[in-house]
């Protein structure tokens, strides 16, 4: 039976109990008291870097939980002590194992409210928090999103480029082989693409992208988001890779914004980014396989996929 818990339309049950002391928070100079949570987990978005972009439900939230788990306790106590906000932290964070999860189910099976949240931004968006969501709902637990900040939206909106259709990746290999391999994989799918980077790596990422996607895509290179020193900067994959790679690696976090080619590629070009995506898949799945998800990641029909797919095996077994 499949199981429906549904938060939007059932009211709050919870109630203050009287040997707990009222939940407040300070916002504006003036303290707040947070209602009482219902038992569960409570996934909460907190600001990407400027302060002021909480929430008063968040801030509520993160008041009225039992224990809020944090990815770094130390960055989110800088969070709840702005805001007056003397809460329990427990880290939780990706190196956090099967017992952690357990303990933390049977306290919100007891009754408990817990508070989950990432070192930015909503919890979940690579970041770890998924095996503790996917363990409360197993556990019949209450799950409950509180929205907010998120680096993707903010540099998607910012960055000028199509947002009707986008696909978010989060971080690309770490190889510059792999890199590309996955490159040419993302170049097939027809929509503006989100990436995370690290700023010492940004430089050469650039450069694999003009290389794989085309240097003429537009782009934008979003950095510091919401911070004292955010910065934006827009061009072709070409003039970013070649900006940076004069400057040399930025500081703090980056997003970075690729837009779908204005033109359409050649033909030689898509058929090159189509096989250099079928090799990758095939060194890590059977023929069938790999084609059946290069042909939902592309679009492509799946007879023709796995028709090219089969070209390509025989090549590379010749040459064994």
């Amino acid at each position: 039976m499949t199981q429906r818990i549904d938060n939007r339309t059932r009211r709050s049950r919870a109630v203050h109990d009287p040997a707990k002391p009222v939940s407040t928070f300070t916002a504006f100079g003036l303290a707040a008291e947070a209602e009482p949570l219902d038992p569960g987990l409570h996934v909460v978005a907190t600001p990407i870097g400027n302060l002021k972009d909480v929430s008063f439900r968040a801030l509520a939230t993160l008041a009225a939980a039992d224990t809020v788990l944090a990815e770094d306790t130390r960055v989110t106590r800088t969070l709840l002590m702005h805001y007056g906000i003397t809460t329990p932290l427990v880290a939780y964070h990706e190196h956090s194992n099967a017992a952690v999860r357990e303990r933390m189910i049977a306290r919100m099976q007891n009754g408990e409210a817990l508070a989950l949240v990432s070192d930015a931004g909503t919890p979940l968006v690579s970041d770890p928090g998924f095996k503790l969501v996917q363990a409360a709902i197993e556990a019949g637990i209450a799950v409950t999103p509180i929205p907010g900040p998120s680096a993707v939206m903010t540099a998607i909106v910012a960055a000028g480029l199509p947002t009707d259709r986008f696909f978010f990746e989060g971080f690309l290999p770490q190889k510059s082989g792999a890199r590309r391999n996955r490159l040419a994989a993302l170049g097939q799918i027809p929509g503006t693409l989100v990436l995370f980077e690290s700023p010492h790596r940004l430089p050469e990422m650039l450069v694999d992208a003009a290389a794989i996607l085309g240097g003429s895509r537009p782009a934008a290179v979003a950095r510091e988001l919401t911070k004292l020193y955010e910065t934006i900067r827009r061009g072709t994959l070409a003039t970013l890779a070649e900006t940076f790679a004069e400057e040399g690696a930025p500081k703090g976090e980056v997003v970075v914004v690729i837009g779908t080619n204005l033109e359409e590629p050649p033909e030689e070009e898509v058929e090159a980014g189509l096989d250099a995506a079928i090799e990758a898949a095939l060194s890590r799945h059977s023929i069938k396989d790999a084609a059946a998800l290069v042909a939902d990641a592309t679009g492509q029909p799946r007879r023709v996929v796995y028709a090219r797919a089969l070209v390509l095996a025989r090549r590379t077994d010749a040459d064994v």
